[in-house]
């Protein structure tokens, strides 16, 4: 015998033990399902005799070190029939199936046969042969499952089958059976696929496994046998709901396999229950789980056998649940007073909070998946397929919801994406175009599909297995998977309600960082506001100008030869402009509005389709030549790094006063009627601190004039945007001319990185998947590379100013590692899509327990 085995158990054992009350278990080497039975044990509920081997037993198993079987079967009765369970550190992480019914063998069947009557006796027996046969011998299972005989003569053609089979007669001695039943459930935890496959649902490497060894509770017999699972809450909303299902005459959870043939628990008109068949026994579990809840403080699911009416609690288990179940539960147990709040914090995961927000595929729904990409925008939304705004904006004048198809999209499609039900595009990643307005609407959004054919002048989508999708046919787009699917499957309802908003007050309670929203519409504001958002961190001003009334003024602003002239046509958007400011004032009623002014190139407005040249040289009253010619003369090799943000505020510095002035009015007229508006007037892509100052000046003069004009005064204050390295590296200059540096993460990652946010999705998942980097740098923060540059900016900024204010308002914004980042680096807050926010509230409340907590 080794000397890693006593010759006797001792309750001290810490490798192979008795489950008692103080015997030396824990999650962490003999896994959660035996930990969990301990507890049970100790609450004095009807567990079963069980022997429990640690994950170092199990890993010398598999080397071909076996325990003495008498060590194990000297803990039970002779004749007792047992089972082996796998017991992993995590449930999720998997684990070899159970095997049931070990110990029985010709003498037993006759024994039991007496006891509980020979047709049981021979179910129990050939349900044992059947599992060796499958998964301890590894014989075919097609020549079991095909015995279509019940009873004994089954039996006998189980018994012949494995004969045959494996060429020998099935093992009679029990020490045998269980010695081959523990080396085939711990070879199966150490082989190439399942280790890959708990690796790929976050298990280390190498993660250990448990066994126990059970005595079995037959679920067969004379009197009233059956067994079942039994929850008090529904897994999907969360709510109190006794669900489940109990079986005549099984074991394990064949109630759950078999539903058309188990009863119900609670009284129920669509047929026969438990709390009818066996009251007692009802009453029994949910006294027992009422306790597990209360004293084990979660959600239990029990599993159970009766026999001959007597239950016996054979696991515990948490309770599976959706992002909104774990919600409502974690509520649930803190008011209670089962957990804290602090605790309930701590148990529901950021992101799934996304899935409370939108519209999901609802989880039971068929798939039909005709095409991957990058998930980009949470949700899922069904429609018929357009193929530009135009379609959309008809599509949705009919009341036909549709999905917006694009090769990618630009500024002209967002009136589109305002009113499709979700947006498809063959190009971009997490930063395009695409996946910021559409997080920014609560749009459901898939970019970088690129393994589909796009054939936008045919109004042709091709699937990846070859199929044709034309204008008007049906598909969905899930934005929370990346997937998209033929058809219309069903989908569950996003739900906001009072445990929701409970538990974002006690998020807010416990975070340390500000969380505010980036919003570039009225909409966006109130949608920010309902999100709890504590104000607006970046309004992108250039999404207002694509309006149709707005579109055609802008371009003659554009085609001007003069500042008057350049002047005369922004005098046309300028009361448009006050009007949009306006209204976000007073939705978000003296809460800081941070306004970017204008930043795309100035080409990005202009048609490039004879069409829409055509239309614009009509509306200026020139040839279509001229316009031709003026249009290619805007364009830029590089527009992105060319003439844009502060760059165009120096060169064409009338937008910037028109935009100036259409502020500091709203904030007059907004003012008059509500809580005091201080706007935060933001430069964008700022390199250098001449940058500030010229534009400083312009933006000063401004406000004096609209005082002296109005005869009334207000505060303003003025920031930069850091989107470039060089910002970073002079941000001590810049800080002193600036009243608050928000770091723009999307641009600074693209210009540290040399790399296109639009154009990277369609390697990107290879670079991560072959190692070059961790993770898409456009969805999750760099902390080395463009982290160190915003440590520098932090770092130099606060040195030139000590009172400016600093914040992210990048799509980073929004991730919880990006959010511990910049808790580490000291910024004062970050601001994301408006439908980001609770997921940033909840991430920044953790963040801020953890640390309390060390």
């Amino acid at each position: 015998m080794p000397d890693t085995y006593r010759k006797d158990m001792q309750a001290d054992d810490p490798h192979v033990t008795l489950i008692t009350p103080s015997a030396p278990i824990a999650t962490p080497s003999h896994g959660g399902r035996a930990k969990c039975l301990q507890r049970l044990v100790r609450l004095e509920l009807p567990v079963p005799r069980t022997v429990a081997l640690s994950f170092d037993t199990v890993h010398r198993i598999a080397q071909g070190e076996v325990p003495p079987p008498a060590l194990i079967l000297g803990q039970f009765a002779p004749g007792t029939l047992l089972c082996v369970r796998p017991s992993s550190e995590d449930p999720d992480w998997g684990g070899p199936g159970s095997v049931l019914n070990i110990g029985m063998n010709d003498a037993t069947f006759v024994e039991y046969s007496d006891r509980i009557g020979a047709e049981a006796a021979s179910a129990l027996y050939m349900r044992f042969v059947t599992g060796y046969a499958i998964h301890v011998a590894r014989l075919d299972p097609d020549v079991f499952e095909e015995i279509d005989t019940t009873g004994q003569q089954g039996l006998s053609d189980a018994l012949r089958a494995y004969e045959e089979e494996a060429e020998e007669p099935f093992p009679q001695d029990p020490a045998v059976q269980l010695t081959a039943v523990l080396r085939t459930m711990a070879r199966a935890w150490e082989g190439t696929t399942a280790r890959l496959l708990r690796q790929a649902k976050g298990a280390p490497v190498d993660a250990g496994l448990g066994l126990i060894v059970q005595e079995m509770a037959l679920g067969l017999g004379t009197g009233e046998c059956g067994s079942g699972v039994l929850q008090l809450v529904n897994s999907d909303t969360g709510l109190p709901q006794i669900t489940g299902r109990y079986m005549h005459q099984s074991q394990g959870r064949e109630a759950l396999r078999n539903e058309s043939k188990a009863l119900f628990l609670e009284r129920d008109p669509r047929g026969p229950s438990l709390e009818e068949l066996a009251p007692e026994a009802f009453e029994q579990l949910k006294a027992h789980a009422r306790l597990m809840r209360q004293r084990l403080r979660a959600e239990m699911q029990i599993e159970f056998t009766i026999e001959n009416g007597r239950v016996h609690i054979l696991d515990g288990v948490r309770v599976k649940r959706s992002p909104r179940g774990a919600l409502r539960i974690a509520v649930r147990l803190a008011e209670d007073g089962i957990i804290s709040r602090e605790e309930a914090l701590m148990r529901v995961e950021p992101r799934g909070l996304s899935e409370l927000l939108h519209r999901q595929v609802s989880p039971e729904a068929e798939r039909d998946v005709i095409g991957r990409g990058v998930a980009a925008s949470p949700g899922a939304a069904t429609g018929k397929i357009v193929f530009n705004a135009a379609e959309a904006q008809a599509s949705a004048a009919r009341g036909e919801p549709c999905i917006l198809v694009r090769r990618e999209t630009s500024p002209e499609d967002v009136r589109g994406m305002h009113v499709a039900a979700a947006v498809l595009t063959e190009r971009g990643g997490m930063t395009s175009h695409a996946a910021v307005i559409g997080r920014g609407l609560g749009l459901p959004s898939v970019v970088g599909a690129a393994n589909m054919g796009f054939r936008l002048n045919d109004k042709l989508l091709i699937s990846q297995d070859g199929r044709r999708f034309r204008e008007g046919d049906t598909i969905t787009v899930d934005g929370t998977s990346g997937q998209i699917l033929a058809g219309a499957p069903a989908m569950v309802e996003a739900a906001l309600d009072d445990a929701f908003r409970t538990f974002m007050s006690w998020a807010d309670d416990a975070r340390d960082i500000g969380i505010r929203a980036n919003a570039d519409t009225p909409a966006d504001a109130a949608t920010a506001r309902n999100f709890a958002a504590q104000g607006i961190g970046l309004c992108r001003t250039e999404h207002m100008f694509f309006e149709a009334e707005r579109i055609t003024p802008m371009r003659e602003m554009i085609f001007a030869d003069s500042p008057d002239d350049r002047k005369a046509a922004l005098a046309r958007l300028m009361p448009m402009q006050r009007a949009d400011f306006t209204e976000l004032f007073r939705i978000m009623e003296g809460m800081p509005v941070c306004i970017r002014l204008f930043d795309p190139p100035l080409h990005e407005f202009l048609p490039t389709d004879r069409a829409g040249l055509r239309d614009l040289a009509e509306a200026l009253d020139l040839p279509v030549s001229d316009v031709t010619r003026r249009v290619e003369a805007m364009g830029e090799y590089n527009p992105m790094l060319g003439m844009r943000g502060v760059r165009l505020g120096i060169a064409v510095p009338e937008i910037y006063d028109m935009q100036a002035r259409a502020i500091f009015e709203a904030t007059i007229d907004a003012s008059k009627d509500g809580a005091p508006v201080e706007p935060e007037i933001m430069l964008p892509l700022v390199s250098a601190m001449k940058e500030v100052e010229l534009v400083k000046t312009r933006i000063d003069a401004v406000a004096a004039a609209v005082r002296n004009e109005r005869g009334r005064d207000f505060d303003y204050s003025l920031g930069v945007m850091v989107e470039t390295p060089r910002a970073c590296l002079r941000a001590d200059e810049i800080a002193q001319h600036a009243d608050f540096m928000s770091f723009g993460t999307n641009d600074l990652t693209q210009m540290t990185y040399g790399l296109s946010r639009d154009d990277a999705g369609r390697f990107m998942s290879h670079y991560v998947q072959q190692g070059v980097f961790a993770e898409d740098p456009f969805h999750r923060l760099d902390p080395d590379g463009v982290g160190e540059l915003i440590k520098i900016g932090v770092e130099r900024g606060r040195h030139g100013n000590g009172g400016i204010m600093l914040s992210i308002c990048g799509e980073h914004g929004g991730d919880p590692d990006s959010i511990a980042f910049c808790r580490e680096a000291g910024i004062d807050y970050v601001s994301c899509s408006p439908f980001r926010v609770p997921v940033a509230r909840l991430a920044a409340a953790q963040l801020a327990l953890k640390e309390r907590i060390g």
